[in-house]
């Protein structure tokens, strides 16, 4: 089974300066995943927050549709070097989630259905900076996309956007998820190339 999909293709140019260094522009959306795409029943979805000290805040699809949604618009970019320019997303912005998250912890550590993991700083996923989204271009948030909802950090590398997204823990101390065990760059930020570990 392929893990880029059969709509791949085609590489443009950028004069605009909005796409990163190495990087090039396409119009389709490219699906890359690291297993099989979960099947996740909106009766049985749920996103957690679990604490430093154990405190669990947990959102069922309906309480998590009841929150007060965003519409961003913004520029993503993959590790494997497409970017997409303007894309649109309905979601709930993190900073609603935290709302009331009492903690001290400085790490996230972002699980999804299916088991991919991945690590952040909290503070790159507050103030504006990232959502939980559930529509793309007006529709719904197709499966193979990280459907019925996902995390999008459009100012990092896109692996750190995870697919089916389930819960953050939140942590004292760092902890690498899948991609960052296998040699990619802990951070991810674009703009300076952080691909794989030592860039």
């Amino acid at each position: 089974m392929s893990i880029i999909s059969r709509g791949f293709r085609g590489k443009r140019r950028d004069d605009s300066g909005r796409v990163p260094p190495g990087q090039y522009l396409v119009d389709d959306f490219p699906v890359l995943s690291a297993g099989p795409t979960p099947r996740v029943p909106l009766d049985r979805w749920e996103f957690a927050i679990d604490t430093e000290a154990e405190q669990t805040h947990r959102w069922s699809w309906e309480e998590f549709m009841a929150l007060p949604a965003e519409t961003p618009t913004v520029d993503i970019h993959c590790v494997t070097k497409w970017s997409k320019l303007d894309t649109t997303w309905e979601g709930v912005s993190l900073d609603v989630l935290f709302e009331d998250v009492e903690t001290a912890a400085e790490y996230a550590l972002v699980h999804s259905y299916g088991g991919y993991t991945t690590n952040l700083p909290l503070e790159d996923l507050l103030d504006g900076k990232a959502w939980i989204v559930h529509r793309f271009d007006g529709e719904e948030l197709a499966p193979q996309h990280g459907g019925p909802a996902r995390l999008i950090v459009p100012h990092l590398y896109f692996w750190k956007s995870a697919k089916w997204v389930r819960g953050i823990r939140l942590l004292n101390e760092d902890w690498p998820g899948f991609w960052e065990t296998a040699g990619y760059h802990n951070y991810g930020d674009p703009w300076r190339e952080q691909r794989y570990e030592g860039d």
